[in-house]
């Protein structure tokens, strides 16, 4: 204070005129530095606007797509073809599995079986293992019970009579 109070001479009323403005001049700093903070409020507030704009407008195109696809979509038409797919799927399976078992009894499938556990018999005796006994109470590869009770399998092979049986309830589904 001594310092300054020299430099001008003493002149009070410089030195009132001198601490007003320094006042003044920090007054400002603290209003900019708070524009500031207001400023960059603004601007995230902006950006968060955008993006809110921008989510509604994607909400938007979003829905409509949506809508278009409900409107070509038929759900009732779409159980139905589930269905007939499901009912199409059974047959071909069920035909399949007819025309196997015909192929098999008119190739003789079963002696193949019978030759084969002859040789694995065979083997298990040379290696000493006796599997026989087990091997009779093992289902064989011709019987299955997924044809139904009408279907003949085992001891012979399907008629005509059979195969058009099947045909006919392979119709009716």
């Amino acid at each position: 204070s001594s310092g300054i109070n020299a430099e001008y001479g003493g002149d009070k009323q410089t030195l009132t005129i001198l601490a007003k403005q320094l006042i003044n001049i920090r007054k400002q700093k603290t209003r900019m530095l708070g524009m500031k903070g207001q400023i960059g409020a603004v601007k995230t507030q902006t950006t968060t606007m955008q993006a809110s704009m921008n989510m509604a407008q994607t909400m938007k195109t979003t829905a409509g797509v949506m809508g278009q696809m409900n409107k070509q979509m038929n759900p009732q038409e779409m159980a139905k073809v589930m269905q007939g797919f499901e009912r199409e799927s059974a047959k071909m399976d069920m035909t399949g599995e007819m025309m196997e078992d015909t192929l098999d009894a008119a190739l003789g499938d079963s002696e193949d079986e019978e030759e084969s556990n002859q040789i694995m018999n065979q083997v298990l005796d040379e290696i000493g293992i006796e599997i026989k006994g087990k091997m009779d109470s093992a289902p064989s590869a011709g019987s299955s019970s997924l044809a139904g009770p009408s279907s003949v399998r085992g001891s012979r092979a399907p008629t005509d009579e059979d195969i058009e049986a099947q045909l006919k309830r392979l119709a009716e589904l």
